[in-house]
């Protein structure tokens, strides 16, 4: 992936349910948006025709109703999201972002367990 990755908060929230769903219409987007928020189907339509012409997602145009897939692997989408916010927030420390996160919200016994399998992994490469 070349392109640069700059979503919206709006933009973002799409690309999750497109990431879950692989592809949708505008129309199961928008549902999945109006069960946490109020908002219309055609500002729904409208973020995900810009999100179109900015390469974000593309479309199947073959039937009537067009289907919208996600342009971008949500991994890679993660690392680079991350790795900005690492850089920017939080002066390049990534023991900073592990504290925040692990200190404000509570991780899971299987994200612990995750946690230290990581930590064994990279410790062993040394």
């Amino acid at each position: 992936m070349s392109k640069v990755f700059k979503p919206t908060e709006s933009e973002l929230e799409i690309l999750s349910i497109l990431w879950e769903k692989e592809n949708a219409t505008v129309r199961e987007v928008h549902e999945v948006i109006f069960q946490t928020k109020e908002v219309g189907y055609t500002t729904t339509l409208k973020l995900m025709q810009i999100m179109h012409e900015k390469g974000l997602v593309s479309r199947n145009e073959t039937a009537k109703t067009h289907i919208y897939m996600p342009n971008f692997d949500k991994e890679k989408a993660q690392e680079q999201y991350i790795g900005k916010m690492i850089k920017t927030l939080f002066s390049g420390s990534t023991s900073q972002l592990v504290m925040q996160a692990l200190g404000k919200h509570k991780p899971t016994n299987a994200d612990l367990m995750e946690i230290k399998n990581l930590i064994k992994q990279l410790e062993s490469k040394g």
